[in-house]
Parts: structure tokens; C-alpha cells; sequence
């Protein structure tokens, strides 16, 4: 189902240090004896034993086997082709697409192929407290969660309209190109896709690593190799690595299984997006590898300005002593749930709108049970990148395979991104996001922002996230009238 980037091997960071980066230390290699978990239940993760090192004979034996069922479940796919309109437009985190022209796919291609892709992992140095040395089967949401950190680091870091330059490597991006039968219908008959220009060179050049390109480069684009795009380049890897599957690695499954302990949750368990937006939050604060950047969740659907002004600079809250240090950029969380127990179509629209937004880094969420990170939309199908695929221990890899599913299948609990750079960006976020929450046809809107300071939003003592709690319905420019609520899950239920 899913292709590789040319550079599969493991990202090193080396000497490399880009601004709002620290170099991280040495990598452990991923011991390959260690048992496997499976959804839902920890294998061999009684933290009662004398050492996440020492399991016993029969946990070692569970585990084996449960891993062998994850490894054969998520190891392999079927490999197909994704059909997309050839005059809707094509929405990709806030770019649009018109998919009728060489030039047009290209430009689609390379924006996808850019995205961070983090799936399962396997045989990575084994989780404390457990003998798992797997997120097959469990991680899937955590895997979703650092796609979309990911996303906000690449804002972060490069730009919005970045786009990875080896990208044009990958030749064999399955996509195809439609057109509509009629007017009144959106489906399609097949066309040929565009062919790429690199494409006759497939053949005999394949995956290329990204040291070296091998067969005739008369009809590729020519990379470009200043000394911007070197920059560039590292910044991009250096990121990639931030997600390792090592216990160094801030940002990796290690790090974001620790920062869920204070909620009760452990390695094998099952986690929200609600959950997961806290964690990102943690991991974020707690790292010295990423400078001038926050993380704020909302609490009760409600994003509370001052919170936001607090947290980029305490210096501009009134009766402030403290001394400006600068705006910190943020990425803002909005845990919400988008209906009862289905998605309310309702809210398609405002989703729609929502993933039209620049400043939108996407959406967590998925089926049940199922995560899946959306960057986008077609007509009536979502755009994603799926962590369901086992992979050997890397850094990082991308994804030539988009995949779509009908809005109506849409888990109603989702966790939505933005980021915003500068104060003056989060003002421009706050008005754009209010103006496509208005679209949707239900009275109360997904969450509000409100001026003023919410209740503190820490996560320490929710136990988790599938047991919903009562329904808490805000009004629009309305602050909650409880300040001893818990907010981590509760949403709007319609």
C-alpha cells in the first residue's frame, strides 16, 4: 500500500544544528530478541517484576506470539491506486489542487510526498516498565499524534509551502486522475495519469538513497543545491529524528508513552486524540531540542485568548512584571467531538473549512478504534495518512500512497492543529477559524474562542478517554460557569 522515501535509512544527526534546534544524543541500537505487544493488552507489562529487562518464559512466549499475528497484520497491504476528480478541487492543509493538468498533479505530488509519515515500528529498544518493543496494534494514535507535531514543526521550522526535494525521486506515486461521467455526478472514468517526466528512467534507476541518483537526469527537474536548500534539507532531517524510536528521541513513541503515565495510561493501551493533544503538549514543554515554540490544548471546546497570550508571552498580561522575552510561536489543540455516536453531518462543511486553512496542520482521529491523520479532502472524502503499516526501526519516512475515505465513516472524537507564528498570526488565526466554524448548520459551533483565562487544563488525574464524560454544551462568547470541570474530554454531543 504504501512507498518508502529513497532516504529509508536512518536519519543521523550528526553535527547538524539549524535555528529552534538542538543536536540530540547518541541513538541506542534496538535490541531484536524482545517480545511484542498486541491491541489493547500489555504483554508481559507487570511493572512488579524486578525489570522491564527480565520477563519471564511464559510473558515472553505471549508476547512472541502476539507479535507474530501484529507483524503479519500490519506488515503488508494491497498495493491500488487512489482515484481523485480531475475538476473538484483538492484540498492539501490549506492548499487547493485542480488536478487537470501535468503541472498540477506534480505539484499535489510533491506537496504529499513532503508530509512526515510515522507508522508502527518494531524492534525498537524495549518500553520501561514493559517487554514490548512494538507499538503494533496500540500506537496508532500516538503515531497519528506525531504526524501532525510534525506538521507543525516543518511550519515551524521551514514554511508552509515547503516541499522535500527528493521527493521527485519517487516515481511511482499512486494516484490516478478522473473525470466526472455528468454534472450531476461525482464519479469518474479512468484517464491515463500525467505521466512523469522521470518516469521512462524508472525502470532502471528504482529507489535511489539520497546520497546518489543513479540513470539519465536529462528529464528530471533539476535539484537545486544551494546553500538554502542544504539548510533546508538538514532542518528537514534533523525534525525527523526528533520522532526516533529510541528513548532519547523526545518526540518518540518512548518519550509519549512516559508523558501518558500521570493519566494512567501505559504501553499497550489504547489512546485518544484528546489524550494524545495533552501528551504532544508535555513532550513539547518538557524538550530543550525545540526553541521559541508552545503547545496549548483547549478545555470545554473553548480556546481562552489569555491563556494562549500567556503562555506565547507572559509579558503582555495586564499587571505583568515579567520581562518580554518575545511571542513564542504555538500550535493550538482543539480537542471536540463531532456528534454522538457518528459523525453529524452537520459539521462536514465546517470540517471542510476548517482543512481549507493554512493554519490548519491537521486532524487526529480516524474510525473506531482505527486512527488516521487528515490533511485533507475531496468532494466527500477525507484525505489521510495512515500509521497502520509495521516497519523496521527508522527515523522517518514518506508516504507515496494518498488514501481517502467517505466523511460519513469519521470517528466524531478528533483532536484539530493550527499553528500559529506571530501574535499577529494567532489574531489572524482566531478571526479565519471563527469565520469557518460560523458555516456549520448546527446552533452551537465545533468550540469557540473566547477572550479571558479558562481553568488550568493539566491532564493529572483523568484516567482516560474512552469513558466520555456528561455532554458540555459552551454557547459562543460564553466562558464555562464551572471552575472545578475536568476538561480534558468532555465535547459537544448533538
Amino acid at each position: 500500500m504504501n512507498s518508502v522515501s529513497p532516504s529509508a535509512a536512518q536519519y543521523v544527526g550528526g553535527s547538524v544544528q539549524e535555528e529552534g534546534l538542538t543536536p540530540h544524543p547518541e541513538r541506542r541500537k534496538a535490541p531484536s530478541w524482545e517480545p511484542r505487544g498486541h491491541f489493547g493488552h500489555v504483554a508481559g507489562s507487570d511493572t512488579s517484576r524486578e525489570g522491564p529487562g527480565e520477563p519471564d518464559e511464559v510473558d515472553r512466549l505471549k508476547a512472541k506470539l502476539m507479535s507474530a499475528w501484529n507483524n503479519v497484520k500490519y506488515g503488508w497491504s494491497v498495493k491500488s491506486r487512489t482515484s481523485f476528480n480531475k475538476t473538484s478541487p483538492l484540498i492539501l492543509l490549506g492548499h487547493s489542487f485542480v488536478l487537470n493538468h501535468e503541472d498540477e498533479v506534480e505539484r499535489f505530488r510533491m506537496a504529499f510526498v513532503s508530509r512526515l509519515w510515522l507508522t508502527y515500528r518494531r524492534e525498537f529498544p524495549q518500553l520501561e516498565g514493559s517487554t514490548l518493543t512494538t507499538d503494533c496494534g496500540w500506537g496508532c494514535m500516538l503515531r497519528s499524534g506525531q504526524m501532525l507535531l510534525a506538521q507543525g514543526l516543518l511550519v515551524h521550522l521551514l514554511s508552509a509551502d515547503w516541499t522535500w526535494p527528493d521527493a521527485q525521486q519517487l516515481t511511482d506515486v499512486d494516484i490516478e486522475v478522473l473525470k466526472p461521467r455528468s454534472p450531476s455526478r461525482a464519479g469518474g472514468v479512468p484517464v491515463p495519469t500525467f505521466p512523469s517526466a522521470r518516469s521512462s528512467h524508472a525502470g532502471s534507476r528504482g529507489r535511489s538513497s539520497t546520497g546518489g541518483e543513479g540513470g539519465s537526469r536529462r528529464h528530471q527537474r533539476k535539484r537545486a543545491d544551494t546553500s538554502q536548500d542544504r539548510q533546508a534539507e538538514a532542518t528537514h532531517r534533523r525534525v525527523a529524528s526528533l520522532f526516533g524510536d529510541h528513548p532519547q528521541a523526545p518526540f518518540g513513541v518512548h518519550q509519549l508513552v512516559e508523558q501518558g503515565k500521570s493519566s494512567g495510561k501505559k504501553a499497550g493501551d489504547w489512546y485518544g486524540p484528546s489524550i494524545v493533544a495533552h501528551i504532544l503538549r508535555k513532550a513539547v514543554a518538557k524538550t530543550s531540542e525545540v526553541h521559541n515554540l508552545a503547545v496549548y490544548v483547549a478545555q470545554d471546546c473553548t480556546v481562552y485568548k489569555e491563556d494562549v497570550v500567556r503562555l506565547c508571552d507572559p509579558s503582555l498580561v495586564g499587571g505583568s512584571s515579567e520581562p518580554s522575552s518575545g511571542w513564542k510561536s504555538v500550535i493550538l489543540l482543539v480537542p471536540v467531538r463531532l456528534g454522538g455516536e457518528s459523525l453529524n453531518p452537520a459539521y462536514i462543511e465546517c470540517v471542510k473549512n476548517i482543512l481549507r486553512l493554512e493554519c490548519c496542520i491537521g486532524i487526529i482521529g480516524g474510525k473506531p478504534k482505527h486512527s488516521l491523520f487528515f490533511v485533507g479532502f475531496q468532494d466527500e472524502q477525507l484525505l489521510y495518512l495512515d500509521p497502520h503499516y509495521c516497519q523496521s526501526v527508522v527515523d522517518s519516512f514518506h508516504c507515496s500512497s494518498p488514501r481517502k475515505m467517505n466523511f460519513s465513516r469519521m470517528d466524531p472524537s478528533c483532536t484539530i492543529g493550527f499553528y500559529a507564528k506571530s501574535q499577529k498570526d494567532f489574531e489572524s488565526l482566531c478571526s479565519a477559524v471563527s469565520a469557518a466554524l460560523s458555516s456549520s448548520k448546527e446552533k452551537y459551533p465545533i468550540f469557540t474562542f473566547v477572550d479571558g483565562q479558562g481553568q488550568d487544563y493539566g491532564l493529572e488525574g483523568q484516567s482516560g478517554f474512552l469513558a466520555d464524560p456528561p455532554a458540555h454544551i459552551l454557547p459562543p462568547g460564553k466562558p464555562s460557569r464551572s471552575s472545578k470541570r475536568s476538561s480534558v474530554d468532555e465535547f459537544v454531543f448533538l
